[in-house]
């Protein structure tokens, strides 16, 4: 049996092991973000929390249909504040940030689905109200109930190195097609993107997996 001594000279030693394999998961596999927004709906609801899978996007192999979560490429959000005036709540979420539970609030974050890669010609739209790419006119079942796939038109080709990205609730979603006029032309860079969404994690009742659906596949 072992002494109460030897027990509290290892607690601290505990403490670093799971801290660090705490930041090893948060930098390298799965980093966990808060929905504040109904932009994705009805695939992802307001104040879900949900489960990023980063390994794919250490090489960047990043596919249509991808549900990405990204660092805010060009100013699309306004400047983040924090509300909190409680010191002790401040110093909670620095330590929940830190272990990867919340994202840093200095980094801006967005979430939306990949509709174009590298070499993607997207334009919008076809007199049935459809968008093509590659000159394919596409179906998409993810699109929230009562939304047309866009209610502007764009004709757009995807250059290496970036992303196209639309909301799933288009009729709420200020995305790609928001801002073409911005440095990037409305892409996003791949050098922005954290991760693929795969689930959903909180409220348990909307807990689910999120499949990659690729509409030309």
């Amino acid at each position: 049996m072992r002494r109460k001594g030897s027990l509290l000279r290892e607690f601290p030693i505990l403490v670093i092991v799971a801290l660090l394999v705490s930041l090893f998961i948060k930098t390298f596999l799965v980093q966990f973000f808060y929905i504040p927004s109904g932009s994705m709906e009805n695939t992802l609801q307001i104040q879900d929390r949900v489960a990023v899978n980063k390994l794919p996007f250490i090489s960047r192999n990043i596919s249509r249909g991808d549900v990405v979560v990204f660092r805010d490429p060009a100013n699309w959000l306004p400047e983040a504040s924090d509300s909190s005036t409680n010191k002790y709540i401040a110093k909670a979420k620095e330590g929940l940030v830190a272990v990867g539970i919340l994202p840093n609030p200095a980094k801006q974050y967005l979430v939306k689905r990949v509709i174009g890669v590298a070499g993607d010609h997207i334009v919008c739209c076809t007199k049935d109200g459809k968008l093509t790419i590659n000159n394919k006119p596409i179906t998409e079942p993810y699109i929230f109930a009562g939304n047309v796939p866009s209610d502007m038109n764009f004709n757009v080709t995807v250059p290496k190195g970036k992303i196209w990205v639309m909301g799933d609730h288009r009729g709420a979603s200020a995305d790609s097609r928001y801002h073409q006029d911005d440095i990037n032309k409305g892409m996003v860079p791949l050098s922005r993107v954290t991760g693929r969404v795969f689930a959903v994690i909180w409220p348990i009742k909307h807990a689910t997996l999120i499949p990659k659906i690729d509409v030309l596949k």
